[in-house]
């Protein structure tokens, strides 16, 4: 059995090897797959083809004309045709995480379009805190994504993205496909991502027609990979109820309740000792039950068949999938339902209806996205075209996200903006600076155009040279001899350092945080021959312990790029000599190296002083970071105010169906968030933000809110709302944040119950604090 890294490896590397055998241009579209052809009479006829008929009467139709043999073949990723009935195959496989992939089964660049928009891997984008971008983004690749099926190039529409689990150790491999840390974040981003690669408004309005299907992975608590020899396959992930209701949960909540996701991907891990795809409690209790959700949910590949192997779960292939499909779970990547679906029945484990009811979800979200509705060139979206596809318009959104997530770290003694006219040499080091896939970050397509660094600085400055200094980004040897030489030759230097997908990405987590092998003496000796403190940019996923160049005057400036995507040659070289000002913050902490001691397996998120535990992310850690949450330096400086006092007091009527939980009356649980008490719980805050120049720029507002004190588990502070605005140099405005007290006041308490404490807790804007009360 191929793990799911080898499966993804090997499509990619397939799909790859076919662009290579193609012709220059190809320009014949294949044909599209779809149901209910309107040339074939007899199955027009059938209610299951009737679009003017509810899908769940069509799709209850269909169920019923199937037998069993032909039922059980379509609980797997790869479906196969129903000729019969005139049914294509399907393929529910495809990867969107930052552009259209060729990661996954669904998805041939084989025709007329042969590439993709890449945007910035997640964790950068995710650093503009700006939702109006995550859902442009969203909405691009959606359309990208319909116009390769328009094209025939695509033989499903089901994408599983975007990846929302929390980043909750450094170290973690796939940190970089994610939103950060902060569960904020992580809600707002699926919620904004979702509804733009679906088709729905960016407010919210559900389009009637799917453009296509996200769905929210890994649910739940998975954020380990392979450390230390605990691997995700087997890896129970043990978690508090409070770890869970205020940490792990939010961003799958947020999906399904305000994006409106179609599916959901449980992961490999066990949570509390029952794997996520065989818990019913995780599944159709909350997911369908507390939450609403109306889609499908899938399988991470191959983990069904890990819940009888591996994880030794259950004691039989056909218990597996009894376990499965009774849970919720609906179609399994891999073909180990396919299999082992019918003996199930057989061995009455299993009944029919459960089969049905996962078919039910599977076939309405394929009627959703318009298959069963004839021929796509006459459907609404059947105009998207190729042309649509690594169109200007796109390529332009790609360089914006870039330009706006990039994290200016340091710059001191104002290094940074260089002078265009001035700069008469540049001496570029580094393995990256002139590889174009490393700044595409892992679940890639093919690039429309890639322009590296090197290139980049070359259009502004004809006199650059490049030496590696390293012969890879893991830097085992050097030639730091030639990179001095180089240093002590040009006006400036920019090195560029970090990581890359061969020492972090799925199935690879780090041991370590600080830079691979001798980068840090590569960086040093040239920061010593440099005629001037040098820059130094920072191409990784996951954060790194760079305190030496933090405290180094010869290094005057540090970038963070993450992954920039195809564009982040041309942003980075745009935000050195100040064609751009920096706004972007980073969405995770950077942890100091001596964190490495606290065991990755560990999933607490409070800290605790009787063991010396620090806790985890900007919330609990009792540590010094080396960087912290929401850092981000400006080619400006901007100041903030709050302005409006509405809001300082929220009264708590006698009437409002709030019940107290403690002894001294001071918490109100929380039964629902859309209660009549607490919609009427609603205040605001207005915060005046100023640039004082001397450049316009992007600028993220960052609104926290904290409790008097950390007692019960409670965060030193939380995120609970932001606004990127745009501000011209010397320009201020107001922002008028809307909060409601049950939703951004409360916490979490032991067993998982969320409360709103009366009396005081503070809004926080940078240095400025506002006070709230509580009063009954």
């Amino acid at each position: 059995m191929r793990t799911e890294r080898e499966l993804h490896v090997l499509s990619y590397f397939n799909a790859l090897l076919l662009l290579l055998l193609l012709p220059p241009f190809l320009v014949s579209p294949l044909t599209p797959p779809f149901a209910c052809d309107p040339a074939n009479s007899s199955i027009q006829k059938l209610d299951f083809c009737k679009t003017t008929l509810p899908i769940d009467k069509r799709v209850d139709d269909l169920i019923s004309r199937l037998t069993l043999q032909e039922k059980t073949p379509q609980l797997g990723d790869i479906a196969p045709a129903i000729p019969r009935l005139g049914i294509p195959a399907y393929k529910w496989w495809s990867e969107a995480l930052h552009g259209v992939s060729s990661w996954g089964r669904g998805i041939h660049f084989n025709g007329t379009i042969h590439s993709a928009t890449n945007f910035p891997q997640v964790i950068l984008t995710a650093a503009s805190f700006n939702p109006q971008l995550w859902y442009r983004i969203g909405q691009a690749i959606g359309i990208e994504a319909r116009a390769i099926y328009n094209m025939g190039q695509a033989e499903g529409l089901t994408f599983w993205s975007p990846n929302v689990n929390i980043f909750r150790d450094p170290r973690w491999g796939r940190g970089q496909e994610t939103p950060g840390e902060d569960p904020t974040t992580a809600s707002k981003y699926a919620v904004s991502f979702v509804r733009g690669l679906q088709g729905d408004s960016f407010s919210g309005g559900r389009s009637p027609q799917l453009k296509t299907s996200a769905c929210c992975k890994h649910y739940t608590a998975y954020d380990l990979d392979n450390w230390k020899g605990n691997v995700r396959y087997t890896f129970d992930a043990r978690v508090t109820d409070q770890d869970m209701e205020d940490t792990y949960q939010p961003p799958f909540r947020s999906c399904v309740k305000e994006g409106q996701a179609s599916c959901i991907m449980c992961s490999y891990n066990r949570v509390n000792g029952v794997p996520t795809c065989a818990d019913y409690n995780l599944l159709s209790k909350t997911t369908r039950g507390l939450w609403g959700f109306d889609g499908y949910i899938a399988s991470d590949c191959d983990s069904v068949a890990l819940i009888y192997g591996a994880d030794g779960y259950a004691k039989s292939a056909e218990e597996a999938v009894a376990d499965v499909l009774q849970a919720g779970m609906d179609m399994n990547c891999g073909d180990y339902v396919q299999k082992y679906a019918i003996s199930a029945v057989q061995e009455k484990k299993l009944s029919e209806n459960d089969i049905n009811r996962a078919l039910h979800n599977l076939f309405s979200l394929r009627m959703r996205l318009g298959f069963f509705n004839g021929n796509p060139i006459y459907q609404d979206l059947g105009n998207i075209s190729a042309n649509q596809v690594c169109s200007k318009e796109h390529q332009d959104l790609a360089l914006e996200a870039a330009r706006d997530g990039i994290v200016l770290l340091k710059n001191r003694a104002i290094v940074l903006p260089l002078s265009r006219s001035k700069v008469r040499s540049i001496g570029v080091v580094g393995p990256n600076a002139n590889i174009g896939y490393k700044l595409l970050g892992n679940y890639g397509g093919p690039p429309c155009e890639v322009i590296t660094p090197l290139d980049a600085l070359k259009s502004y400055v004809s006199n650059t040279r490049h030496v590696a200094g390293c012969a890879t980004t893991a830097c085992a040897s050097t030639s730091i001899n030639e990179a001095v030489k180089l240093a002590r030759s040009v006006d400036y230097v920019i090195i560029f350092m970090g990581l890359d997908q061969d020492l972090e990405r799925e199935d690879l987590d780090r041991v370590d945080l600080v830079l691979p092998g001798k980068q840090q003496r590569l960086i040093s000796s040239v920061a010593r021959a440099a005629r001037r403190p040098i820059i130094l940019v920072l191409l990784c996923g996951g954060p790194v312990d760079i305190t030496f160049a933090k405290s180094d005057r010869r290094i005057g400036a540090i970038l963070w790029a993450g992954y920039p995507g195809e564009a982040g040659g041309l942003a980075i070289s745009q935000i050195i000599f100040g064609d751009h000002n920096p706004g972007g913050r980073l969405p995770v902490t950077w942890y100091p190296q001596e964190f490495t001691t606290v065991p990755m397996t560990d999933m607490r998120m409070r800290a605790d002083p009787s063991s010396g535990y620090p806790g985890r992310t900007y919330r609990f850690y009792t540590g010094k970071p080396v960087y912290r949450f929401g850092y981000g330096l400006s080619y400006s400086t901007y100041s903030y105010e709050f302005k409006a006092k509405a809001g300082s007091r929220i009264y708590l009527n006698s009437s409002m169906s709030l019940q107290k939980t403690t002894s001294d009356n001071q918490s109100y649980e929380i039964k629902s968030l859309g209660s009549i008490a607490c919609r009427k719980l609603k205040f605001s805050a207005v915060v005046s933000v100023k640039n004082h120049g001397p450049m316009a720029g992007k600028h993220p507002v960052l609104l926290f809110s904290r409790w008097p004190t950390v007692e019960h588990g409670r965060p030193m502070k939380q995120l609970i709302g932001f606004k990127n605005v745009h501000l011209e140099a010397g320009q201020r405005i107001n922002l008028m944040f809307s909060l409601r007290a049950c939703e951004h006041l409360s916490r979490a308490q032991s067993d998982g119950t969320k409360v709103l404490d009366k009396g005081s807790h503070f809004l926080i804007v940078g240095e400025k604090e506002h006070e709230v009360n509580i009063i009954s």
